[in-house]
């Protein structure tokens, strides 16, 4: 499944950490903006690694999932192609 991570962490360290946490997973498209084409399981092993890092009364993130046939549709105007699965993710 294709999904968009977006963030708003204030601590420095933390966001750093979380930025770190999430190459495992997806490729980053912007500052706080991160695509992943998942697996379900690996979705939840993202999941709880995010959890792991964030603090919930003070950061914000966001997951936006879309359907292929909507992945299919965005539109790239300059960087990189949308991210597309690997086949192998080191964890």
């Amino acid at each position: 499944m294709q999904i968009v991570l977006v963030y708003d962490i204030p601590d420095d360290r933390r966001r750093t950490r979380l930025r770190k946490t999430l190459l495992r997973f997806g490729t980053p498209v912007q500052y706080s903006v991160f695509e992943c084409d998942l697996s379900p399981r690996q979705l939840a092993r993202m999941e709880k690694a995010v959890r792991a890092v964030m603090k919930p009364h003070e950061d914000n993130v966001r997951y936006y999932q879309l359907c292929r046939s909507c992945a299919k549709g965005a539109e790239v105007f300059g960087g990189q192609p949308l991210t597309e699965r690997k086949e192998v993710y080191v964890i």
